[in-house]
């Protein structure tokens, strides 16, 4: 049966991120500025974004970073293949406030309903521009988990704001600067938007390469056993 939602919130309050980010561009200025802007807020990260979020902390700010592997109970796969593929994830954000099960669910497994989600994904586009590249090179940049989180953030654009482009950051520390700490229904709305342009752009870049891939160069890539 389909979900259908009837009460949402205009403004919700930004009170834990999801931050794994590719291109990091802004994250010096944004990260230090959302702490600001949402006194109590709770980061929760991954790999390379984890380390330099941390870098960024003032002290006393330590307890609110937080490593993905620690609130799931999960490591990550060898590689970083799987990180943040994890029930409760996505329970946290693609929750309902107005859902009594969904919050009987989070608090069951003592989860936290993810706000904010800031992921933008493998540099796939920028590394088959490369000359001679191979397609395992290209199969490599090849991201699962960020376009999982950003459809689904997406999706639940009533609650969560999905971010993907480092050119909103400022827009959003403004508006959570002059809303308490919150975002509306419209920002929510437009950065849906956005998300799911990118996430479609990423896939026909992947079809479109791999379309113009010949089998012989597949296999020549490999030690076929």
């Amino acid at each position: 049966m389909l979900n259908i939602v009837q009460d949402i919130d205009n403004r919700v309050a930004i009170k834990s991120a999801l931050i794994s980010v590719s291109d990091k561009t802004g994250l010096d200025t944004f990260v230090p500025a959302l702490l600001e802007a949402c006194p109590g807020i709770t980061i929760y990260s991954t790999g390379g974004t984890y380390s330099a979020i941390k870098a960024l902390l003032k002290p006393g700010q330590e307890g609110q970073l937080v490593a993905v592997s620690d609130y799931t109970g999960q490591p990550e796969m060898q590689g970083g293949l799987v990180k943040t593929l994890d029930f409760k994830i996505y329970l946290g954000i693609l929750s309902e406030t107005y859902n009594d099960a969904h919050q009987a669910d989070i608090q069951r497994l003592c989860a936290v309903p993810i706000d904010m989600v800031v992921v933008n994904l493998y540099p796939f586009k920028r590394t088959v521009a490369l000359p001679g590249v191979t397609p395992e090179q290209a199969r490599t940049n090849i991201d699962i988990g960020g376009p999982c989180m950003v459809r689904a953030s997406a999706k639940n654009y009533l609650r969560v704001a999905s971010v993907t482009d480092p050119q909103d950051y400022a827009r959003l520390i403004t508006e959570l600067r002059e809303q308490n700490g919150t975002l509306g229904l419209d920002t929510r709305f437009y950065l849906m938007k956005k998300s799911f342009a990118h996430t479609a752009d990423y896939d026909t870049a992947i079809a479109s390469f791999f379309a113009k891939t010949a089998p012989d160069a597949v296999s020549a890539t490999y030690r076929l056993h």
